[in-house]
């Protein structure tokens, strides 16, 4: 009989990364995560371990999920969603989708969203069973950094100016620049000092990273952020970087600023030596980003589909 227990911090670390690790550190974008980074995720401002759960099976974890609670706009996400791949197909992966639901509805959440990598025909299936219809199309890009574009529209007038990181008034200024260029977007929500300042400083995964800020007149108009993995790039023998986040303020937007930026971040990413760069973006952006990024030599080689339910009818 399928039971769940509650995620304890301090005692069930190893459990969860074991399942994780199973299912997610083998995909391609992804590389096997330790107990000592999820030990630092731990310290992160939005991790709550009372949202996490353990799908125990005779007293062995086989699943794991966690079903996180938007209070102030009713809006519930199945996140973390894993079974192990030789406990598939036997009615697990429904039971935990239910027990995410049934916490959500719990906490007063109006709808639910959960995504699914698009090759997952099984789990795409189930979610559309349990009454989820399509919301979103994201796309997970890589470009080859050995010959990057030029003279395609950048920005001429733009300055760019480097983010000190030990700087709390440009962590500032970068945390404003979040939360202005990107309210308009699906699934926006105020992104607070204390996460932005986490990332950039502590996170366990981007221990590389550099920003930059894009000037105009004197004021700031964006930024570009670029991180690299190295527990990535020594698991799969690569040289890959990620363009973590970029934003251009709305007034400013279609002036060559963005292709800029992106340039400056692929730029940095290959003086640190890396071969690849890869983007996660939002397929109907509001900003049309991921035209911007074909333009500068970004292709699709994964998708991501996000799915959302009415809870009201469980």
């Amino acid at each position: 009989m399928l039971k769940f227990e509650r995620f304890v911090p301090g005692s069930d670390e190893l459990e969860w990364v074991r399942v994780w690790n199973e299912v997610y550190g083998k995909r391609w974008d992804n590389s096997p995560m330790t107990v000592r980074q999820f030990r630092a995720l731990e310290k992160a401002p939005d991790f709550e371990a009372e949202e996490m759960f353990i799908a125990m099976l005779d007293g062995k974890p086989v699943g794991i999920v966690r079903a996180h609670a938007h209070r102030e706009e009713k809006k519930g996400f199945v996140i973390n969603f894993a079974v192990r791949p030789k406990f598939r197909g036997q009615g697990i992966e429904q039971e935990i989708a239910k027990k995410a639901l049934e916490e959500l509805k719990k906490k007063g959440m109006k709808t639910v969203q959960s995504s699914v990598d698009s090759n997952e025909e099984s789990l795409i299936h189930m979610w559309e069973d349990l009454g989820f219809k399509l919301a979103r199309k994201f796309s997970m890009m890589t470009a080859d950094l050995a010959t990057l574009p030029s003279g395609i529209g950048e920005n001429s007038e733009v300055e760019l100016k480097p983010l000190r990181k030990d700087s709390d008034e440009d962590l500032k200024i970068l945390n404003w620049l979040q939360n202005e260029s990107f309210k308009e977007h699906f699934n926006w929500r105020p992104n607070l000092l204390e996460s932005t300042t986490y990332f950039v400083r502590k996170d366990p995964f981007f221990k590389t990273q550099e920003w930059v800020f894009a000037m105009l007149n004197g004021k700031h108009v964006g930024y570009v952020g670029t991180g690299i993995v190295e527990s990535y790039n020594k698991a799969r023998n690569a040289k890959v970087g990620w363009i973590t986040s970029i934003g251009v303020l709305k007034s400013y937007r279609q002036t060559g600023i963005g292709t800029k930026l992106i340039l400056q971040g692929m730029n940095l990413l290959k003086r640190m030596g890396m071969t690849t760069a890869m983007l996660a973006v939002d397929d109907w952006n509001v900003t049309k980003a991921i035209q911007l990024y074909e333009k500068v030599g970004f292709k699709v080689a994964r998708k991501e589909i996000a799915y959302e339910k009415d809870l009201g009818t469980i």
